[in-house]
This record gives structure tokens, sequence and C-alpha cells, in this order.
């Protein structure tokens, strides 16, 4: 007999499958028909578009102007040691550093790998790629410069963000290699037309399958908080609506896009929304458990953007937006 349901149902099993090193697979299911395909396409393109990487977008070469010259010693030019650089692929240890400058001296005779670009602060994780063939004659230093970066850039775009000397690379910061899904039909209490998503992710090493996932939720998850009706009700049974200020007041801290570190201290203090840093005494922020003056630095940096001014803003006025913080948490709780 048909049911008549008033909400849809939640899926309740994840399968995850190792079939090797930085590739996984998962399963996910039941989903009504028709949701797994809403939950798998925006899930996909995030995965490929939104995952964070590092790549280097710039190097230096002692003695060599641009991208056409050569070292003498060296089997390959230029030209050709670029493209082989950008093959391979840097894992940064700490993850939070945005930029990294990494310097490099070599003597020939030598075959130089990805391996030999391994340090106390990066990790190669393509150690086996070939970056150049030096013969006794050679002596090869030269400089990249790491940048964290989603998706793809052009050198065009790169050019201006680099120190004089440096020649600009394309930059392929996207550490995902694979982001596939197939929809299957399942049975479900005597129904078929139930839904099973079968994601295939692979990484090149710089994160894991999983973690690349959960970074592409979370985006996807930023991209719609815009639409939490909670705000609305909230502020709608208060003063109607939403003002410019309030609106810098009541966003989710996530929406500065603070480093993990910052985010995971403030998120452990119970602190989710930004109206309730900028009412913060700067005491009580100073004494938040791990978040040092690095955190703090870039805190005040990302809360100086917004532009928000309280000068103005009486105890009263502060004290009733704090009330609804704690309401919207409350309500969200």
């Amino acid at each position: 007999m048909k049911k008549i349901k008033v909400s849809p149902s939640i899926p309740q099993h994840i399968e995850v499958e190792k079939v090797k090193e930085n590739h996984v697979r998962l399963s996910v299911y039941p989903y009504e028909s028709g949701y797994a395909i809403s939950v798998a396409h925006p899930l996909r393109r995030l995965l490929l578009a939104s995952t964070s990487g590092y790549a280097p977008i710039g190097i230096k070469i002692d003695g060599v102007l641009h991208e056409f010259d050569s070292v003498r010693g060296m089997l390959q030019d230029v030209a050709e040691f670029i493209i082989n650089l950008k093959g391979i692929r840097f894992k940064v240890k700490e993850n939070d550093l945005e930029t990294l400058t990494m310097e490099y001296h070599f003597t020939g005779p030598k075959e130089i790998f990805g391996s030999d670009l391994s340090g106390e602060k990066v990790e190669v994780v393509t150690p086996d790629h070939f970056l150049a063939s030096l013969n006794e004659d050679a002596d090869l230093a030269f400089s990249i410069i790491l940048r964290k970066g989603i998706g793809y850039v052009p050198s065009e775009e790169i050019r201006d963000l680099l120190p004089e000397g440096y020649i600009p690379l394309d930059a392929f910061f996207t550490p995902v290699k694979r982001a596939l899904y197939t929809i299957e039909k399942i049975l479900i209490e005597d129904d078929p037309n139930y839904e099973k998503i079968i994601f295939d992710i692979e990484t090149d090493g710089q994160v894991d399958p999983l973690d690349a996932l959960r970074e592409a939720y979370k985006v996807f998850m930023d991209q719609i908080a815009i639409f939490n009706s909670e705000l609305s009700i909230v502020d709608a049974k208060s003063n109607g609506a939403l003002s410019k200020e309030d609106q810098v007041l009541l966003r989710k801290i996530d929406t500065l896009d603070l480093s993990a570190r910052s985010y995971n201290c403030l998120e452990k203090a119970g602190i989710e929304y930004v109206g309730e840093l900028l009412l913060m005494d700067r005491k009580d922020l100073k004494s938040i458990k791990n978040l040092g003056k690095k955190s703090l630095d870039e805190i005040d940096e990302k809360l100086g953007e917004l532009g928000v001014d309280l000068s103005s803003m009486d105890d009263e006025r502060k004290q009733a937006l704090l009330e609804r913080i704690q309401t919207i948490k409350a309500n969200n709780g």
C-alpha cells in the first residue's frame, strides 16, 4: 500500500571502500527518487573547483632571465624544466601557510626527481616525477614560490603577485584528480525507486579524499547559508527586516575565511557569529585557549575588512544583539 509522506527519507547508510592510496569509493543510500543527483552533482563540482591545494606560482633560477633561456650543464632548457616542475605536487606540512618560498641548489652529475625537493616544510607527493638531468659541469640554484589556492590560475594573472626576477607559472591548485559519481536504483521495503550514490574520488596525495569531500560539503553549506530561514524568522519577530549592519553581525564566522587553526579555536570556544567577535572584550578574546598572536592578528584583519563601526552602538543595543544571537543559537541547537 502506497504511503503518503510528509517529508523525504534521510539517507542512513554510508560505506567507504579504499581502492588504493588516495583513492576511495563511497556508497550513500537510500535517497528518494531524484534526490541523489541533487546532492551528487553539486558536490562533484565543488570537489573539482573548490578543494584547496598548493602549486608553484613562480620560479627564479640563478643566471636565467626568462623561460626561453638555458642553464649551463642542464640537459633540459628552462621551458622544459618548467613543464616538468608543474607535474610535481607539493604538500605543505603547516596547512595554514598560504605562501612559502623554497630554495634549492644542485650540482652535477645528477638526475633530479620530485623526492629531491622534499624538505622540512614540504613533502613532495610525486617523488618519482622527473625534473632535470645535470652533467658534471652543472650548478643549478633556484627558488620556488608555493601558494595555496583553488582551481586554475594562468600565469598572466600571477605575474603582478611575484617579486622581481621570478618567472610566473600557470598554477594548477586542485588536488582532486578524479571526482565521479554514479546513481543506482535500490530496493527498500518493496519500493524499487530509491537511489544510491556511488562516489569515486581520487586525489594527488596533498589531501585525503575524504577530507576533500568534507571540504566540498563545507563550501556547499556556506554557499546556501544565506537561505537559512532561522535568521529571517527570529529577526522578523524582533525588529523586522535585517539592516545591512545586522546582516554582517549575524553572519557565521565560517564566512570570514579564517585559517583552520583560528576557526577551530573559535568553534571550540562556542563562538559562531561575527557579532560575538565584534562585541567581545579584547581580554576575553585573548583568553581563548590556543588562540595565539598570529590568529588574533588574522581575526583583527578579517573583522577590519567588514567595515563595521560599532562606536555609536550603546550598551542596550549591544545587549539586544547578543540576546538575538543567543536566541538564534538556541533555535538552531
